[in-house]
């Protein structure tokens, strides 16, 4: 099966997709904003990845979501419940971590079919 990199760099890959599967890195938000902002653009970012690749939110098979303060799920989730089709939620695991820079307040990393 053939392995096609996008938007490589010196370090890494926004996504990379391997046959049928679509992985992407964790996507961050470009410009700050509050969590429930932050997680509307990556997960507009994570839109335009899967369509480049291929596919949609409703093909994600799983997503890892990184907070920088757990105490804002409940505002990361009201944005991910507007955004994820019904009856299309895929496992998901959500964890506080310390980001690569205090403007980033969200990280959503998603592995996706084609």
């Amino acid at each position: 099966m053939s392995i096609q990199r996008f938007d490589t760099n010196a370090r890494m890959s926004q996504m990379v997709t391997h046959g049928d599967t679509v992985y992407l890195a964790g996507q961050v938000a470009d410009k700050p904003s509050d969590v429930q902002g932050q997680t509307a653009a990556v997960l507009k970012q994570i839109d335009d990845l899967l369509e480049r690749a291929g596919s949609d939110k409703t093909k994600i098979l799983s997503a890892t979501i990184y907070l920088a303060d757990i105490r804002t799920f409940g505002e990361m989730n009201k944005a991910w419940e507007a955004w994820v089709a019904k009856g299309q939620g895929p496992a998901r695991a959500t964890v506080e971590a310390k980001l690569a820079g205090p403007e980033y307040l969200v990280e959503i990393a998603v592995i996706a079919a084609k």
